[in-house]
Parts: C-alpha cells; structure tokens; sequence
C-alpha cells in the first residue's frame, strides 16, 4: 500500500490474487494435458533442457530466499518479544536476533523440515492459519486504538505511486505457492483438476480478504511510515502486540518447513533423479538450512528481500512460465479464454519483472530496523505500555517532531 498508493494497491491484491487463481489452476491443466506430474516436468516436456534449468533455478530461488526472509522475521520479533521478560537485561546476546535465529533453526525447523511426506505439515499449516487469525485481530484493534493518534504522511491518500510495481512483487510474493502446488495437488485424495479449482478458489478467496484486512490496517494505522515488517512498526513496550509478535514469529517458523521441503526436491530432482537416500535426504536439508541461516544473519532488512524475490523469482514463477507452458501445450482455440488470459499475463509478468528490478535496485526501500519510531516518544508521555482502558495521548502528538516527514 506505501509502494503503490492505497486506492491502486487495494486495485493491484485482487488483481494479484486473480492471477494467482487463475495460473495456479493452469498449472495443474497444463499438467494433466501433457501428463506430467510436477512443475519442472511440465516445463522440460514444454521448453526442454534449458526451460527445465531456468525454472530449478527459480524454483530454488524463491523458496531459499523465503527461508532466509522468515529467519529474519523469527530473529526480529522473538527478540523484541523476549526483551519484555521482566528482568532480563535487553543486550543480553541470548535474546539477540543471532542467537534467536540459531535456536529457532536447531530446535524447531530442521527437525520440522526433516520430515519426507508434506502432508504430515497439515496440522502445523492449521495452527500457522489460526495463529495468523489472531495477529491480524492484534493489528485491527490496534488500527483503532493507535492510529487515530500518528500523523498521516502528506501523500497519504494519492490514488497512485510511481513504484506501484514494487508493490506488485512483495504482493507476488504473499500468494505464490505454484512452487509446490503439485506436491500439495499430488497429496490431495482423489485429486481432479475441478477439485483442486475449488480448493484454489477457496483458498485465495480467504488469502485475499486476509490480506486485505492486513494491509487496510497496516496502512490506516502508519500510512507513509509503514515498515516492510510491519511489526517494525509498534512501540516495543506494547504489551498486545508483544502478544502478536510472538504469535507471527511462532507462525513463520512453522511455515519455514514447507519452503525447504521444495528446496530439497529442486535439487533431489536436478542432481538425484527425483529420489534422495536417507542420509542424503539429512545430508541436503543440514546444508540447505544452514546456508539460509548464515545468510540470514547478515541481512536484517525485509523489504528488500520480499522486493527482489518477488520480481526475480515470484513474478516468472506467476506470470510468465505457467502462461507460456499452457499456450504450447493446450490445443484450445485462440479465442479461449484460458488462452486470452495467459497471452495478457505472460508480457505483463515480463514488464513486472523487469522494471520491479530496476526499482526495487534503484529505489529501494526505507529500513528501520531495530530503532522506536519517533511516534513512540510523544514528549515523554509514554506510548510503552498501551491499554485500551487507560489509551490516553497528548494533543501535541500531531505536529511532534514534525521535521522529521517535512
């Protein structure tokens, strides 16, 4: 929403989330028309050796980069939830981001993402939903009580923003998931293109109005403040989103696993022939992790991260390879729909790609990390323990600091 201007980036989520629908579902008929069973096999039947090369790379890409994006997220606000530990010093380093980073991958991801059958990651995909759930009702009441009292950026309410495509390639990155749709397709009983329709459409029909509830919120709330990890965002000695922090730090590590999963089968597909051993299967998960895990530690700004990877990764993942696929495969006329959608996605995924590049290089976005934001410090009137029984602030909180967005 600060990318593209809030009136347009409300336009681009359900036009994202359209495509989305729409080439997920097209995958899955590209498959069952040139009878192949995973995404590289349905590119290499289509393109060949060098499409089969190009989308493994993607496919590798986009999954590891997402590994190291919630490693940071896990490492940012675990710390923050852990410095709120009555007594427990803030520097302490066994509460630091590294330190969190580290333990959170020992503990919790490697022996999640050791599992071989992605399935048996249904029930941890249910708590991660009802975990989400519970931050975005954290964020609403927060919209409520908090964002009345920050002040609005100038272009707060700009129908559109020059980097409206910045915005499509952190939105690419929300809803990908076509590089594991067929393991989840393959894990479903008795699967069909016309169930696996609707479980997609009902699927992002929920994604999207979750998303939207997010976004609203977060944007109403900050408008041209807004951090690319939102959480960023709130005062630290916010008991609520203390709670909410936990919740989304808890909720990231539990989806890290199913992003490793497909890492894995990229490389077992590539290099193995589609079969791993069991100790090559540990062997290849340890250094996958671990390799995610030392990136992560030198990288602490998440809105670069999701940028890049939605535009070099998410957007051909989305836009282009599934388009390009089905129009050589299909034998539908031109004037099918499926196939007038896929001529119209596939130039677009193109400009998205290339262009998001450059902006997102070029232009990239304000970084934060770890520091209070002015708002927190309204002439030393507290914002540290908000209630919303006793939510009070001073009247001078709108023209506070006011050189800092001038």
């Amino acid at each position: 929403m600060k990318q593209a201007g809030f009136p347009l980036g409300i336009l681009l989520l359900f036009w994202v989330s359209y495509i989305t629908d729409f080439s997920l579902i097209l995958l899955i008929k590209g498959g069952a028309l040139s009878g192949t069973d995973s995404y590289q096999s349905l590119v290499n039947k289509t393109f060949g050796f060098p499409g089969y090369l190009l989308l493994s790379v993607l496919q590798f890409l986009y999954p590891f980069i997402a590994m190291i994006s919630y490693n940071i997220i896990a490492g940012d606000t675990l710390s923050k939830v852990f410095q709120r530990i009555p007594g427990v010093d803030p520097e302490n380093v066994f509460i630091g981001r590294h330190f969190i980073i580290v333990l959170s991958t020992v503990t919790f991801t490697l022996p999640l993402s050791l599992y071989r059958d992605i399935a048996k990651l249904g029930k941890i995909s249910f708590i991660s939903t009802v975990l989400t759930v519970v931050i975005l009702g954290i964020v609403m009441t927060r919209a409520v009580s908090l964002g009345p009292h920050i002040p609005k950026t100038e272009d707060a309410w700009v129908f559109a923003k020059p980097n409206a495509i910045q915005a499509v390639g952190v939105m690419s990155f929300a809803f990908i998931c076509h590089h594991n749709c067929f393991l989840v397709y393959g894990s479903l009983e008795e699967a069909t293109v016309a169930k696996w329709s609707r479980i997609i459409h009902m699927s992002i029909l929920v994604s999207v109005f979750i998303c939207m509830l997010f976004a609203t919120c977060g944007y109403l709330t900050f408008t041209g403040f807004t951090q690319g990890d939102l959480f960023e965002n709130y005062c630290r000695g916010d008991d609520l989103v203390t709670f909410g922090r936990f919740c989304y730090g808890i909720t990231v590590i539990l989806t890290y696993p199913i992003e490793c999963f497909v890492t894995r089968e990229v490389i077992a597909n590539v290099f193995f022939g589609g079969t791993l051993s069991s100790v090559f299967h540990v062997v290849i998960t340890v250094v996958i992790i671990t390799i995610a895990t030392l990136v992560s530690l030198l990288i602490d700004c998440l809105g670069i991260v999701l940028e890049l990877n939605g535009v070099l990764c998410a957007a051909p993942l989305i836009f282009i390879i599934p388009s390009a696929c089905y129009l050589k495969v299909s034998e539908e006329p031109r004037t099918h729909s499926d196939k007038i959608v896929s001529c119209v996605m596939l130039p677009i995924g193109a400009v998205v790609m290339i262009f998001g590049f450059i902006m997102a290089i070029t232009n990239p976005q304000d970084c934060t990390h770890g520091q209070e934001m002015f708002y927190c410090f309204p002439d030393n009137v507290s914002l540290t323990n908000i209630s919303d029984s006793h939510f009070q602030l001073t009247t001078q909180l709108p023209v506070l600091n006011i050189s800092i967005f001038q």
